[in-house]
């Protein structure tokens, strides 16, 4: 029987599980990373009049003054980065895409540095943070060495084989306007403007003020390795005031984060005629099928599940599990869970950190106590956890939930599960298809064949077997991205590079005329058409 809400309220509250990840000694703080100097070299050259600041999840404490740029100062941005892009595109390359592999080994070299931004800006454990150094490094190398192929002159069969020589040319799109999301700070957007980068573009981007630090790191370590500073404009500032404003200038436009602002972003561009691509929210579901290796499956679920406290777009926030192995696999998970170290130290160590901002732990408060309320069964979790942190969360798993719950279908953005139990695995597919999301699904089975079969069946833009997102995520060389209601384009391989791109289609005519000639008059140059067509076809030409 559901308990109503009132009667909820009188249940004792859960009471905390997760152990706490002991500081090392010595471990640094905010004040010995974020010093006045780092602070003055990372924004120099930043355009902006007035101030704003961000703060560390962990505390709460100001982390940084930063510059903000008002709307006639995005413009300006824009008008720089357009002034240099022309010469930057003249640059040949190969000479573009080795600015990117002296960025990949800068990265590696200074990882401590940016470990130590992501953290205090996220919140996040620094294993995760590492995630993004990862990533960051995997597309650096992938286009630092690919973009000379994916952005070389490409010979076609004319109209008129040997007499028609047709090149496909790609040219830069301009000034690409980047709106980076504060989840991760590092991986989504640098790690976005790579291929833009490589391909001739400039950049004008406006990362969360929040995570403003980061990116702003990159961008000094991009500079170094010999991007010319003009080509990376990074403009702070409220979301509705310069988001708008990077729309409106930009000749292309590439957005990560939420559904409901991704529309906005997209009718902006659809306005000017400009491209966009989008990655957006994600509902994404895990099934463990019946032949499943549970213990394996449960170390996965922790993973997929409550990496960087679950905000990430890519994280399962949906468990489909068949009955035959629901309750071996809940405890094992739950175990699991319930181990989890948390932690706000900037050191190895903890295996999950903070929420990254109120508004985040709002909404995992709202979706787990409404989901309790009307029933639903806390396996683990269920509380905020003060004594580390005013954003600190347990990692949660629900059992029980149904459809009127909020974390039934709404995207919770937390360290936040929900199990279900399926006897059908057709059931199974079609209650994880049932969301308007489709960004990333996972698949767990012994039978490689019987994975890759339910994968091909699932409506999301990536899908990975007997693992969570990672795998999928780090092939540079494939696209990633999500269907339905979860963006538009691609990330990675040649559709991440080539969407930064406009075809460009050069035809050279020789020795005969596209019209009649050589004494034919019209319905001479019809028949010797007609025959050359049929030939065309004959000869198998595409």
């Amino acid at each position: 029987m559901t308990d109503s809400p009132a009667t909820a309220l009188l249940r004792p509250a859960p009471q905390p599980t997760n152990p706490v990840a002991p500081a090392p000694a010595g471990a640094r703080t905010a004040a010995d990373v974020v010093t006045p100097d780092l602070v003055a070299r990372l924004t120099r050259g930043v355009i902006g009049s007035g101030r704003t600041a961000n703060h560390t999840p962990f505390t709460g404490a100001k982390l940084a003054d930063l510059p903000e740029a008002t709307p006639a100062e995005v413009a300006e941005a824009f008008a720089r980065a357009r002034t240099a892009q022309a010469a930057w595109a003249a640059v040949p390359v190969r000479r573009r895409a080795a600015v990117l592999l002296r960025f990949h080994d800068l990265v590696l070299a200074r990882q401590a540095e940016v470990l130590d931004l992501i953290q205090l800006e996220t919140g996040k454990a620094r294993l995760h943070a590492h995630e993004e150094v990862q990533a960051v490094a995997v597309a650096a190398r992938h286009y630092g060495r690919k973009a000379p192929a994916y952005l070389r002159p490409r010979s076609h069969t004319g109209a008129m084989p040997t007499l028609t020589k047709v090149t496909e040319l790609r040219q830069p799109r301009g000034v690409v306007g980047q709106i980076a999301p504060w989840n991760y700070p590092l991986e989504l957007s640098v790690g976005d403007a790579l291929p833009a980068f490589a391909s001739g573009n400039a950049v004008v981007m406006k990362p969360d003020t929040e995570t403003a630090l980061t990116a702003l790191w990159a961008r000094d370590v991009l500079v170094e390795a010999g991007l010319p500073p003009e080509i990376f404009q990074v403009v702070l500032g409220e979301g509705p005031v310069v988001g708008p404003e990077v729309v409106r200038h930009a000749d292309y436009v590439s957005f990560t984060g939420s559904t409901r602002t991704g529309r906005e972003v997209a009718q902006g561009a659809a306005a000017r005629l400009v491209g966009v691509s989008l990655e957006l929210g994600g509902k994404n579901a895990m099934l463990v099928l019946h032949d499943a290796d549970v213990e394996k499956a449960a170390a996965g679920a922790v993973r997929a599940c409550f990496s960087s406290a679950g905000q990430l777009c890519i994280s399962i926030e949906r468990l489909y599990v068949h009955a035959s192995i629901a309750d071996e696999f809940l405890a094992r998970f739950a175990a699991r869970t319930k181990a989890m170290r948390l932690g706000s130290s900037l050191a190895y160590g903890a295996d999950m950190g903070s929420l990254v901002g109120e508004r985040q732990l709002e909404t995992v408060r709202r979706h787990v106590d409404e989901a309790v309320a009307k029933g639903a069964t806390l396996v683990a979790g269920g509380t905020a956890r003060p004594d580390i942190g005013p954003l600190f969360y347990e990692p949660t798993i629900l059992d029980g939930v149904e459809a009127p719950m909020a974390v039934c279908g709404e995207e919770t953005f937390g360290p936040v599960v929900s199990v279900y139990r399926f006897t059908d695995e057709d059931e199974a597919v079609a209650q994880a298809n049932a969301t308007p999301y489709g960004l990333n699904s996972s698949v767990w089975t012994k039978d490689a064949r019987r994975g890759r079969a339910v994968a091909a069946r699932l409506r999301t833009g990536t899908v990975n077997i007997n693992e969570g997102y990672a795998p999928a995520y780090g092939s540079v060389r494939a696209p990633m991205g999500g269907m339905k209601d979860s963006g538009l384009g691609r990330r990675h391989g040649s559709e991440g590079i080539l969407k930064y791109t406009e075809a460009q289609t050069v035809a050279h005519q020789r020795l005969l005329p596209m019209a009649p000639s050589l004494g034919m008059d019209d319905e001479a140059y019809a028949a010797f058409m007609t025959r050359s067509l049929r030939l065309m076809k004959a000869l198998r030409l595409r």
